[in-house]
């Protein structure tokens, strides 16, 4: 294969290759020890060398060089792991180039050009693999030649896609094309000599929208900070929009601050990102979504199929899902009827015989004794086959680690209420006829029965079995208890938070009032916080997992705050709750979808917004009363964020009058809470735990009843708002997820220029455009910089970052080869007329990285420039001295110059004598001053003394 050139200064280094073939230009070598009869000494050496070498490390056994006559230095510019592969690329280069470097008078002209041609090989290789994975190749190996030629990007800029639309212009149309790459969105158009093309940056979208106005049919508007475009007349609107959202949507994740938030390692690596790798990653994220899945199972297929629902005696149809660890159906009807089977639970998948009224039939067996029935299975085989392979995989690994011994339930208590008794019966029936288990048939019934509230006999048990927290459970043996060993006597920022809130959580309950029940929410949130110290512990998770413990025992409490923080609340439990936020922007525009008569008298949908950022984190526990707000829990394990969003919903709905006329935050806020106050159940509270909150008694003292039934507030929200989708709640949170993080991202500059502005003399506009410099040059080595090395300095900043540096400090920072981008662009004397400027600039990096990280904050950065164009002269003499003296002058430096051991000169005012001169550093300086002065006495005339300018105190 065709490699990009590289410098190798011995062509026969320690005797390791074996010249095969040869010309002027070209030298093609067999590695010593492969393909030799003999047995000579040195070739065993190298093979044995080449065999105990990892296979990143192994070394091809043929390759080409190019040489330039009377030159050491040559280029590999070929290799292979066979001889033919190799000589194809030799009669090539004989063949096209040969004749044509003869022509060349300067030989290392003749070598710029082979290499030049070498990289255009390189990169036709890549466009022709990349355009094989799309469905018309060659239309998109066009695509991409035009979008190389237009805009002039580097080569590691890969192309997503493309869309013919029109670019609406000062009320005229242009019609062009829409190319969409890892990193940018650009558009091209040349019409009647007329040439528009422009380039947006994913980094500055902030907002994505769908328009439609008296000229447009229907459009994509795309914001940036300083302007809008609108873009119109596409083939497919639907999927142009989607592929727009998911790739700024990514590329905020990736680019911008994105601590706490998720993304998928595929996404994570955008060389590999293409159209298909993008509707694979939307099918995927709305099957999680929905089943509400861990994020880490990988979607493997999807077929179309009916499945025999007992309760409805009849086949319903759907799709089917499978993924690494479960089998998942979902009807046409999104909601209607769902189906999880977890592969730790199947026993057997087995084709049955096919017959007219039973096309394709597959036979699925679980260990409760049932069995479920899939017909019209397309590919059946092949389909029967892949799950079967995942199966005995499953199953060997359930093998090695095999419960000893099955989890017992708590008791239930034997002192119920009516009304819990007719619930439980209610249960009772619905488990004969769609099945008992985390693999039930969830129907509508099921919903309406969740509404009336969940017995506290089965809460535990069906909030396990909802969450699918029981195949965790199941898989991870005595893993809570050693996580609890581990984490206990650790002191860190995380177990200091949760010793401040563990008596804040449920104060007035009685389970939390005593050292039993605060220790085993202790253990709970320290193993949490112990197992992700990504998430850590953050407040509400106290709420939350104290409301577990009283329906669940200690482990499977653990287990149900695993789901909620890591599936079924993505990205809401970190230092900025990213995820909350974007659920808020969401139930913004669910507002104005919704309740447009509200939102059209509430113009400032940010204050109902801010109100319900307690409903989100703490699943209404926070607002409503305890009884009522538990009902809502059981909604949320079995309808996850879409419950939340209803409800929310018909909250507001019914107070829409009210908050119509509220005339301000705090009327609004008023109305809310005294509403949910009201809110009553007709659950029972709980007596004092005898021995752990997950055993106590009920007792038959009934709670006092509100105005408003939180049975039917929830029914009414199913009733109402019901056909929300899941579907539809993903679109929006990627659309959302785009401004929230700008809206941070705009929080973060104003702090970082803030916190600079007292230190320096430069103005706030020049500051703010430095700092878009600053973040666009770390931008720069993210999109085209060593993808590996890249993605493996900014881990290592995370991971390592000071916690002694506010999070402003640590957001954005260059590397060296970054720092002298900027070196060269800012430094007040032309790179091209100082031979000395590459020097300077490392010693300026090395003097600047006090903490030795390698990294220069944008503090730091700011206050050189600082200094530069806005202090005075003996500041700047000051910071060029110190240039020539440690730290910023090392002795391991590389600079054959005469900046390494120059003479003090008035002609060199930069330079200081290190090596040969006895005087001290003060001296010098003092010296370099006066010659300073007289030079500039001799041709200039003398002014009037200067002022002195004293930096102004606060």
């Amino acid at each position: 294969m065709w490699l990009k050139p590289e410098e190798v200064l011995l062509k026969n280094a320690l005797k390791l290759w074996v010249t095969e073939r040869s010309n002027d230009f070209f030298l093609l070598q067999r590695r010593r020890g492969h393909g030799e009869a003999t047995s000579r000494i040195t070739g065993l050496l190298v093979g044995a060398l080449d065999t105990v070498l990892d296979s990143n490390a192994r070394i091809t056994p043929f390759r080409i060089l190019l040489q330039v006559p009377g030159s050491q230095i040559s280029w590999v510019i070929a290799s292979g792991a066979a001889i033919e592969e190799v000589n194809k690329h030799w009669d090539w280069l004989v063949h096209n180039l040969l004749h044509s470097l003869s022509v060349f008078e300067n030989k290392d002209d003749a070598a710029s050009f082979v290499r030049g041609k070498v990289k255009g090989l390189i990169a036709e290789e890549v466009r022709g693999r990349q355009a094989a994975q799309e469905d018309d190749p060659e239309k998109f190996r066009e695509a991409l030649r035009k979008f190389e030629l237009h805009f002039g990007l580097p080569s590691s800029e890969k192309l997503v896609t493309y869309y013919s639309c029109c670019c609406w212009k000062a009320h005229v149309p242009r019609q062009g094309f829409l190319y969409l790459s890892i990193n940018h969105m650009a558009f091209y158009s040349f019409l009647l000599g007329k040439e528009v093309k422009f380039v947006i940056p994913w980094a500055e979208v902030t907002r994505l929208e769908r328009v439609s106005t008296g000229k447009l049919t229907e459009a994509i508007r795309v914001s940036t900070r300083q302007r809008q475009r609108e873009f119109s007349m596409f083939l497919s609107l639907d999927e142009s929009f989607g592929v727009i959202s998911q790739l700024a949507d990514i590329a905020l994740r990736r680019l911008l601050d994105s601590e706490g938030l998720e993304l998928d390692r595929v996404l994570q690596q955008p060389a590999r990102i293409t159209k298909r790798i993008l509707e694979e990653q939307a099918l995927r994220e709305y099957v999680l979504a929905l089943f509400r899945l861990p994020r880490s199972e990988k979607l493997h297929e999807l077929a179309s199929c009916s499945v025999w629902t007992p309760h409805a005696r009849c086949h319903t149809a759907g799709t089917l899902y499978t993924t690494d660890s479960y089998l998942c159906f979902s009807s046409k009807e999104e909601g209607s009827c769902t189906l999880l089977i977890p592969l730790s639970e199947v026993l057997s998948i087995e084709k049955a015989e096919s017959t007219s009224h039973l096309p394709n039939p597959v036979i699925i067996s679980v260990r409760t004794k049932k069995a479920f029935q899939l017909i019209d299975l397309q590919d059946r085989d092949e389909l029967v086959e892949s799950m079967n392979s995942r199966l005995r995989a499953m199953q060997w690994k359930k093998s090695m680690f095999r419960r000893k011994s099955e989890s017992k339930r708590n008791p239930v208590s034997q002192n119920l209420q009516d009304m819990e008794l007719v619930k439980q019966q209610l249960w009772e029936d619905h488990f004969t006829e769609f099945g008992r288990g985390v693999h039930m048939f969830r129907t509508e019934k099921i919903q309406r029965l969740v509404a009336m509230g969940i017995p506290d006999s089965l809460r535990g048990e069906l909030w396990m079995t909802l969450s699918d927290a029981f195949s965790d459970l199941e898989s991870h043996e005595g893993y809570y208890n050693s996580l609890v060993q581990k984490s206990m006597g650790h002191n860190n920022l995380a177990t200091e938070e949760i010793e401040r809130d563990l008596h804040r959580s449920l104060p007035d309950h009685p389970a939390f009032q005593n050292p039993t029940g605060i220790a085993a929410l202790r253990r709970v949130l320290t193993a949490y916080a112990h197992r992700n110290p990504r998430i850590g512990y953050c407040q509400s998770m106290n709420i939350l997992a104290s409301v577990l413990l009283l329906f669940a025992k200690e482990e499977e409490a653990f287990w149900l705050l695993v789901a909620i923080c890591e599936r079924m609340l993505p990205d809401y439990f970190n230092r900025r709750v990213i995820g909350a936020q974007v659920d808020q922007s969401v139930f913004e525009e669910l507002i104005r979808e919704r309740l447009p008569e509200l939102a059209e008298q509430v113009p400032d949908l940010s204050t109902l917004s801010s109100v319900s950022l307690s409903w989100f984190l703490t699943l209404f526990l926070s607002v409503l009363p305890f009884h009522s707000a538990v009902c809502v829990v059981d909604c949320f394990f079995y309808q996850g964020i879409k419950a939340i969003f209803q409800l929310g919903l018909a909250v507001l709905e019914a107070n829409a009058v009210q908050l119509s006329a509220s005339t301000d935050d705090g009327q609004a806020l008023m109305i809310l809470t005294s509403f949910l106050d009201q809110v009553g159940s007709e659950e029972s509270p709980f007596s004092p735990p005898t021995s752990s909150p997950a055993e106590n008694s009920c007792t038959t003292d009934p709670p006092p009843a509100g105005l408003v039934n939180i049975a039917d507030l929830i029914n009414e929200s199913f009733v109402k708002f019901g056909d929300l989708t899941v579907r539809h709640i993903e679109r929006l949170r990627c659309l959302h997820r785009i401004q929230v993080l700008q809206a941070h991202e705009d929080t973060i500059k104003e702090n970082a220029l803030r916190l600079t502005t007292a230190d320096v003399y430069i103005s706030p506009e020049n500051l703010s455009d430095l700092y878009d410099l600053f973040k666009t040059e770390h931008f720069i080595s993210l999109y085209w910089g060593d993808s590996s090395s890249a993605a493996a300095a900014e881990a290592a900043a995370w991971q390592y970052c000071d916690p002694g540096r506010t999070f402003v400090e640590r957001q954005y920072r260059l590397d060296r080869p970054q720092f002298k981008s900027l070196y060269g662009l800012l430094a007040p004397w032309p790179a091209s007329s100082n031979q000395h400027n590459d020097t300077l600039a490392n010693r300026t990096f090395t003097l600047l990285d006090q903490d030795q990280d390698n990294l220069v904050t944008f503090k730091d950065f700011v206050c050189w420039v600082d200094i530069l164009y806005c202090e005075d002269l003996n500041e700047k003499i000051r910071l060029l001295y110190r240039l020539h003296i440690p730290p910023a002058l090392t002795e391991n430096e590389d600079d054959p110059s005469v900046l390494k051991s120059p003479l003090l000169s008035t002609n060199r005012p930069l330079c200081v004598s290190l090596a040969n001169d006895s005087k001290d550093y003060h001296e010098h300086l003092k010296q370099m001053l006066q010659d300073l002065a007289k030079e500039k006495e001799k041709d200039v005339e003398k002014p009037l003394p200067l002022m002195n300018q004293v930096r102004p105190t606060n």
